[in-house]
């Protein structure tokens, strides 16, 4: 069915441009896969480069500062250029997914009365606009962002995995005559502090997916009632269909408060955990590398690298972490656009509504006597 292959079927509708230019996609994947690559690896020598500017300041040396930042200079250029033709390529990508998204809503929306059919369909189909100038917004643009975090965060872990075994060591502990050997503790740290972390988010935000798509809904209700009273004082002039309006809108209006006070107690409830893990991070991965460096088996330049590298991982680790909201959002409008999509698909399957279908409804297509926004 159209509806549920849509999010992710590459084939362009009729009139798209997309048979014209059959290699933009690839193009642009290949130009985003490599930004990411690029992007890594000068992540990855910047972050030595923090080890050999740290080791100097250690030593006093004067003339190693100096030439420590006349090589940072290259190193900036080239992330800066990288951040800025990543932000290109990425909302290109987005831009064109969305405009043949939209296009094939819009086309298939209108297309053999569907618009005026849709009323009668069955099913969580509502403001139908609204999915398609929002939702559909929605629905393009954040896998792009997402698959592109999760594709960059597996390398980063992959490569500064290696930076932290091979720099933070073993670490040797003494206890009661016994002396045990952690090999690569800071890597099992890093593994058992983001275990931690991703569980206790899954655990807050676990309801977030439904909050979010409560929340677009009653927005979706408010306009669309809004819409519908406009257009009744418009063409009627009787108070008391104004009374009947002002009092569903205000419903409506209840409903969206309602939503967003829930919203905002589960936003809060991520921040705790999202700002905490921000602040300790840090110190942790110092702590950690404090005991060797009193012992002297690590450097300064060694401690700042590995904390970096630390945090770098536990960043990499934490995408789910950091992405729930965004994906909760997603799925939230994906699920909105494929239930339109349903309904549509539905209709001509369906016998045309007659004549009088809608002989016992108001002005605003609604059974007589009721306003509301279904």
């Amino acid at each position: 069915m159209r509806g549920v292959c849509l999010l992710d079927s590459g084939k362009a509708p009729p009139d798209s441009g997309g048979g014209r230019r059959p290699g933009w996609r690839g193009l642009l994947v290949g130009l985003l896969v490599a930004t990411i690559v690029l992007q890594l690896l000068t992540q990855y020598r910047l972050n030595f480069w923090n080890r050999d500017f740290f080791d100097a300041i250690e030593r006093k040396d004067a003339g190693g500062l100096w030439q420590q930042a006349l090589r940072l200079l290259p190193i900036g250029t080239a992330s800066l250029t990288l951040a800025i033709v990543s932000v290109w390529g990425r909302m290109t990508m987005q831009r064109k997914w969305r405009e043949w998204l939209s296009n094939h809503l819009y086309d298939y929306w209108l297309e053999r009365d569907h618009i005026v059919r849709l009323r009668f369909m069955s099913g969580e189909h509502q403001a139908p606009e609204y999915r398609i100038a929002e939702d559909a917004r929605i629905a393009t643009d954040l896998p792009v962002d997402l698959l592109l975090g999760l594709l960059s965060s597996v390398l980063v872990a992959v490569i500064f995995i290696g930076v932290l075994w091979r720099v933070g060591g073993d670490l040797v502990l003494g206890a009661f005559g016994t002396i045990v050997v952690v090999p690569g503790y800071l890597v099992i740290a890093v593994i058992l502090y983001s275990i931690l972390l991703t569980a206790a988010m899954i655990l807050i935000a676990r309801h977030l997916t439904r909050v979010m798509e409560d929340s677009k809904r009653t927005e979706a209700e408010l306009r669309s009632v809004g819409t519908l009273l406009r257009e009744a004082g418009e063409r009627i002039l009787d108070p008391e269909v104004h009374q009947d309006g002002r009092r569903a809108i205000g419903t409506a209006l209840d409903a969206v408060i309602r939503i967003w006070r829930t919203y905002c107690w589960q936003l809060m409830r991520m921040t705790l955990v999202t700002h905490t893990n921000f602040l300790l991070t840090p110190i942790i991965a110092l702590l950690l590398c404090t005991p060797k460096y009193i012992e002297g088996t690590m450097t300064l330049g060694e401690v700042v690298q590995a904390a970096a590298a630390f945090v770098i991982v536990q960043g990499a680790f934490n995408w789910m972490t950091d992405s729930y909201g965004r994906i909760s959002d997603w799925t939230a409008s994906a699920n909105r656009v494929a239930s339109l999509l349903l309904a549509l698909d539905q209709i001509d399957g369906q016998t045309s509504p007659s004549t009088n279908a809608g002989a016992d409804r108001n002005e605003f297509g609604e059974p007589a006597g009721t306003l509301t926004s279904d």
